[in-house]
Parts: C-alpha cells; sequence; structure tokens
C-alpha cells in the first residue's frame, strides 16, 4: 500500500476548519482505504452506504448520527440524498461535538447537496489515482503505461493490469453510471468513450462525433458532461482574450487516466504503447495531468491560433505565467510557434517538458525538463 500523504494532510488541516468535508474522486481512487487509516475500517462510526444495513440505518440520519461524538465518515454518501439537510443541521450546532468526512464519486445529486445543503459548512477535496509524487521517479514509465488507479498501478504485471482496468470500463458503464444517477445508455457511452480515446489531447468537435454516433450533438454533450463530473474526461479550455487572432474557441478533450486511455486504445504493453499513433497525444495528457495535480494552479489553458501556432499549456498562479510545451523528443529545440506562443501571452517562463534526464536552457526563460524537475518546481508557479 502507498501511502497518500498529500490527501491526508489536507483532509486533517480540512477537519480543523470545516464541520464537513467531502473527498470526491473516481470509483477505485482509494477514497474509502484513505478514510479507514484516519477511523479504522471497523470502527462503529463507520458508515459504509454500499452496505444494506447501513444503508437502512441511515433511513433515520438525524437518530442515526446527533449523539455521535468526533470523526464520522460516511462512505459512498451520494446514495442517500436525505442525509445532507441533517448535517447541515448537525454542522451548525453551537459545539461541534462531531465533524464528518463524506466519500463519494461525483454525481449530481452529490454535487447539487452540496451545494445547496452545506453551502458554507462544506470542504470539498478532490482526489485522483496515485500521481507521480506518490510512487518512485523510476516507476514514471509504469505509471504512465498503467495509470494511477492503485490497484491498475500494483499489478503484479501488464496482463493483469489490463484485466484489472478492462472490469473496472465495464462496471463503470454497466453499473456505476446509472447509481450516480446518470440515466444514460451503457452501449452509447462505451462507444463515446473509445471515440474519444482516439480524440485524445485534440479540439472537442460535437457536431462530428455526434454524426458517428448517429445521435443530436445535445446528447453528446450530456454524455460528455457525465464522463466530465465522473473524472473521466478533462475539458481543458482555450485561452481566448482579445489579441487580434483568430484564435481557437473549443476545449481540447483529454482522458484524465492514461491507463484506461490504453485500455480504449487497445493497447496492453510499453512496446505497444511505443509504437501506437497516439504515443505523443498520450504522452502529452499525462504529463498534463501531473502538472495540474502537483502545481495546482489558480487557471489552466491551452493557446492555438487558426493559422498554426499553438502552446500545450498555460498555467497562471499569483499574477504568474508558466508556459508548458510538452514534446515525445530526445532533444527538443526552441520553435517558431513557442516563441509566438511566449510573445502573444506574455509568459514569464516557457518549460518544454520532454522524457529525458537532463535540464538544460533553450534561452532566455524557456527550458527543457524531465516531468520530475517540472513538478519539482512548485514554487516557481
Amino acid at each position: 500500500m502507498i501511502a497518500r500523504l498529500l490527501y491526508s494532510t489536507e483532509i486533517k488541516r480540512a477537519l480543523k476548519r470545516s464541520p464537513v468535508v467531502s473527498l470526491l474522486g473516481p470509483r477505485q481512487c482509494g477514497k474509502t482505504t484513505l478514510a479507514r487509516q484516519f477511523i479504522g475500517a471497523d470502527h462503529p462510526q463507520y458508515f459504509d452506504l454500499e452496505d444494506p444495513a447501513v444503508a437502512t440505518l441511515l433511513e433515520n440520519p438525524a437518530t442515526a448520527l446527533r449523539d455521535l461524538r468526533g470523526l464520522v465518515v460516511i462512505d459512498e454518501a451520494q446514495r442517500q440524498p436525505g442525509l445532507f439537510p441533517v448535517l447541515r443541521v448537525l454542522a451548525d450546532r453551537a459545539d461541534h461535538p462531531a465533524t464528518f468526512l463524506l466519500l463519494g464519486s461525483a454525481s449530481p445529486e452529490l454535487s447539487r447537496q452540496a451545494a445547496e445543503s452545506l453551502a458554507g459548512r462544506v470542504e470539498i477535496i478532490e482526489m485522483r489515482g496515485l500521481d507521480l509524487g506518490e510512487v518512485s521517479t523510476d516507476a514514471q514509465d509504469r505509471l504512465w503505461l498503467r495509470g494511477g488507479f492503485p490497484r491498475s498501478f500494483l499489478a503484479v504485471d501488464d496482463e493483469d493490469s489490463v484485466a484489472w482496468r478492462k472490469n473496472f470500463t465495464r462496471t463503470f458503464l454497466e453499473r456505476d453510471l446509472a447509481l450516480l444517477g446518470f440515466g444514460l445508455s451503457p452501449t452509447l457511452m462505451g462507444r463515446l468513450w473509445t471515440m474519444l480515446a482516439h480524440y485524445h489531447g485534440q479540439i472537442w468537435n460535437g457536431s462530428e462525433l455526434a454524426a458517428s454516433l448517429g445521435v443530436a450533438p445535445n446528447t453528446v454533450r450530456a454524455y460528455l458532461d457525465a464522463l466530465e463530473q465522473t473524472y473521466m474526461v478533462r475539458r481543458l479550455l482555450p485561452w481566448h482574450a482579445n489579441l487580434g487572432k483568430r484564435v481557437v474557441k473549443s476545449p481540447k478533450i483529454y482522458l484524465r487516466d492514461s491507463g484506461l486511455l490504453h485500455t480504449l486504445l487497445g493497447v496492453r504493453n510499453a512496446s505497444e504503447l511505443h509504437t501506437h499513433p497516439k504515443l505523443g497525444a498520450s504522452w502529452e495528457g499525462f504529463v498534463i495531468e501531473e502538472l495540474l495535480r502537483a502545481l495546482r494552479p489558480d487557471e489552466a489553458y491551452f493557446y492555438a491560433v487558426h493559422s498554426g501556432s499553438e502552446l500545450d499549456l498555460m498555467l497562471i498562479r499569483g499574477g504568474r505565467r508558466i508556459g508548458v510545451e510538452v514534446k515525445r523528443a530526445d532533444a527538443p529545440v526552441f520553435t517558431r510557434s513557442m516563441h509566438i506562443a511566449r510573445t502573444d501571452l506574455g509568459l514569464d517562463e516557457l518549460w518544454v517538458v520532454y522524457p529525458g534526464t537532463r535540464t538544460y536552457s533553450l534561452s532566455e526563460h524557456v527550458t527543457v525538463l524531465p516531468l520530475a524537475d517540472a513538478i519539482s518546481r512548485n514554487g516557481a508557479v
């Protein structure tokens, strides 16, 4: 088991500030395992709503929870919508005898209830699978290939990892979407999900995808929304301030977990990945996810002009602008496109992240660096 120290620290701090903390993330990313480190699997104040007996007990949440003291953990909280108004009352007690840690996979009901019933009382922490900061740098290629879901990453071999991911996608489509409140066709969702894997790293074109699936564009948007809400897909928005240029205004689409991307592409091992047409796009998405998690910018965009120049990622934090260009090359060079993006966006620095091991400068404030070195520059953003 890998210690999730960063999330543990976040949760501890949040529980000191807020009466209710909600830990959200995709299923199987490690939320339950982490919560059990706080309270223990057999603790009487740990409520797992996937257990029918526990779900029955919490049908009357006021009676079940009002006399509890200390930390109370409620797993799969989205299964009990009537819980949230009661938590509001309990959170407002003057003596604050209990704090509540809610675990949940994203769902429309959970998001709505938290926003409406617990406004001003709940702190939300988003959790993802393992990242490079939690595993050895030597395991970077394995993390990229298998993705960050703990059981996939820690599998005995690639074959077992692929088997776990295939089962995850099947369960997600056939069971989880319905349980999370999305009334969507598993078959259509599966087809769209696979198509998005082949669109990974490209500009969203809903009309084209809708035509390929034989459905209306608004239907495709609804299915994309569901994949985004369940942390399967990231929509990276474009930077389109008025620069006097015809900039791209549609988002880019990425599958957030590289392991699931590879499964949907039919990639089973490193040899197949390194000869696949989506190799560069896969590396780009992996780097972007790792940087967004590690650096936590205030804002993040990509930049593209219809005439051709583009930038994979622009991070903004504390007024500073860091540009990131992701290259799957042994020795990246400074290109005209980088120069244009740097000028157009007024970048303070430009990083070129590549799979090598050496950091070197291309020009003033333009640096080529490995992913691990970029992550370690947290203070620069």
